[in-house]
């Protein structure tokens, strides 16, 4: 028996699972500093930040149920802990520091699950 088996073509890494919500998370939070700093006035169209925030988590949850079905658990896990500042953040005003820290707490999540899965070489 050999040493390296090749895994089921189901439990192969899937970083471009990650890639999506990341990038969308890193839009997300340009969005919101942007807007807190003064550079972008979405004003007249609140919704950008709320769908880009929606769309983050959904894709997040989504990546995450896809990772755990591609044998990737612990980069599943990683994302699934970005659940907890998604939450917080619907408490927290906009209006304050607090928000933007309490949406960074999620970044650490994010660069967990594309180290776990990334490609090793061989």
């Amino acid at each position: 028996m050999p040493l390296l088996q090749r895994r089921p073509a189901r439990c192969r890494p899937r970083a471009w699972a990650v890639l999506l919500p990341t990038a969308l998370y890193a839009v997300t939070c340009t969005v919101g500093a942007s807007v807190r700093t003064g550079l972008l006035d979405t004003s007249r169209a609140r919704w950008v930040h709320h769908a880009l925030f929606v769309a983050t988590a959904s894709a997040t949850g989504l990546a995450a149920l896809r990772l755990a079905a591609s044998c990737r658990v612990p980069a599943a896990l990683a994302l699934a802990t970005t659940a907890v500042p998604f939450a917080a953040l619907t408490r927290v005003s906009t209006r304050t520091d607090r928000h933007a820290l309490v949406a960074l707490t999620a970044a650490p999540a994010y660069a967990a699950a594309l180290a776990l899965t990334a490609r090793r070489p061989a």
